[in-house]
């Protein structure tokens, strides 16, 4: 079996670091608002999420510059993140008593783990607005939509 050259540990740089360690505190960040509503997907499982996705990509992209580029497909990275967070997705959505609940810490799932792929790609300007983006919309329209409208259970 052929195998690719090994990176050694001392090729550890600033750059892995900022990417990784950037999915993993946008991911921690992330969860907050899920966290501090006691959702299943919280805080752990966002910055997992994120921080996983950025791995995988790092690892794609530097396998892509190591081997015959012919032979891989780099979007293949988004079609396995697609349909792992749609598995963890499905098994959070639950239907009880006519109510859908936790679609929206499913959708939240689904853009952490695509900031995540950004941080590992080194596509900063796209992670510092879809992280903005999606505090905003948790926090702001959370607000918004508990003040406008007190009777409806937006809290999913």
């Amino acid at each position: 079996m052929e195998l690719n050259p090994p990176i050694l540990i001392h090729w550890i740089d600033f750059d892995l670091l900022a990417r990784l360690g950037a999915a993993a505190v946008l991911g921690l960040l992330l969860g907050l608002d899920r966290e501090f509503r006691g959702r299943a997907a919280g805080l752990r499982t966002h910055g997992l999420i994120c921080f996983s996705a950025a791995a995988m990509t790092v690892s794609m992209v530097s396998l892509y510059y190591q081997l015959d580029t012919a032979r891989l497909d780099a979007l293949r990275i988004f079609e396995a993140t697609g349909a792992f967070i749609g598995i963890v997705g499905a098994g959070l959505i639950v239907f009880s008593k006519g109510r859908v609940k936790n679609l929206t810490t499913a959708a939240h799932l689904w853009l952490t783990a695509v900031i995540g792929v950004a941080c590992g790609a080194g596509q900063w300007p796209l992670v510092a607005i879809g992280s903005a983006i999606s505090i905003l919309m948790l926090t702001i329209l959370g607000l918004v939509e508990r003040r406008y409208f007190p009777d409806e259970d937006f809290t999913q």
